[in-house]
């Protein structure tokens, strides 16, 4: 058993959020149903989706987006074009192939208030150099926002402001969870955070460092902050593979189903020993 109101937070992480699939469907599998969704990047893209239904079901239709031919189109570009848009342009992808996939799975006109359960998604603002939640009106533009990783994908602009990834300014929204009430929270993150960093090596790899802690000191404050009586269950990702964090590792789709069955099988293990047997 659980106290509730049970949160689940979906951090970001990219093609690695395939291992939140496998979380969610251990979850769900076990009973254990939310009442508030918050997400950040492609937690919001998994979160929305289980807001809209948070039944077993829809961890099918997940494990299908994910290996679909439609999911692969959203960073599929050639290199040669992504090049030269790189030349012309801030980002290497264009957002229609994640818009149309959004548009098709939740429907074009699809708000916040049509969810079944109360989602909220993170993105940072270019403006007020600030966190902004999404939580009312539109849903598309506001996972796209969340969505916006710099240099992958454009600012998504919303009534005259542009905004990126929330990744920036709050990768794993723990914090945002216990704001909204919740007693119990289930943090559903790709397990980057912990993986042991070192100095950077290559060009690229400098920003990538740089993200990481981040990332990961707003995470460890918001953990080390927690208010007296919120439990929070961090499930395990079933372990990870050392090309995660290559410079095209974002475009791997062939390891998804593998992260998605071994994340459900860690998880399964984690809610039997520590959820339903306490």
């Amino acid at each position: 058993m659980v106290d509730r109101p049970v949160a689940f937070v979906l951090g970001g992480g990219g093609v690695l959020g395939a291992v939140e699939v496998g979380m969610l469907r251990a979850l769900l599998r076990s009973d254990i149903t939310p009442d508030l969704v918050v997400g950040t990047s492609i937690g919001a893209v998994n979160g929305v989706l289980v807001a809209a239904d948070p039944t077993v079901a829809v961890t099918d239709r997940l494990v299908r987006l994910w290996a679909s031919p439609e999911a692969s189109e959203v960073y599929g570009d050639s290199v040669a074009r992504q090049v030269r848009r790189f030349v012309a342009r801030t980002h290497l992808h264009s957002p229609g192939p994640l818009k149309r996939l959004l548009q098709q799975e939740l429907g074009p006109s699809s708000t916040f208030e049509d969810l079944v359960v109360p989602f909220q998604c993170c993105a940072a603002s270019i403006e007020r150099a600030a966190e902004h939640w999404f939580y009312t009106g539109p849903l598309v533009p506001a996972v796209l926002a969340s969505s916006a990783v710099p240099g992958l994908l454009p600012p998504i602009e919303i009534n005259g402001e542009h905004y990126l990834d929330g990744g920036i300014v709050n990768s794993i929204p723990v914090g945002r969870a216990v704001e909204l009430g919740a007693a119990t929270v289930f943090v559903l993150q790709v397990g980057r955070v912990e993986r042991p960093l070192s100095p950077p090596q290559r060009p690229w790899e400098i920003a990538q460092v740089a993200f990481e802690i981040a990332r990961r000191h707003r995470y460890a404050r918001e953990m080390a902050d927690l208010p007296d009586g919120v439990a929070v269950h961090v499930l395990p990702t079933g372990g990870g593979e050392a090309r995660d964090d290559s410079p095209w590792a974002y475009r791997d789709m062939a390891a998804v189903r593998r992260r998605i069955s071994r994340s459900y099988t860690a998880s399964r293990h984690y809610l039997r020993e520590r959820v339903d047997g306490a």
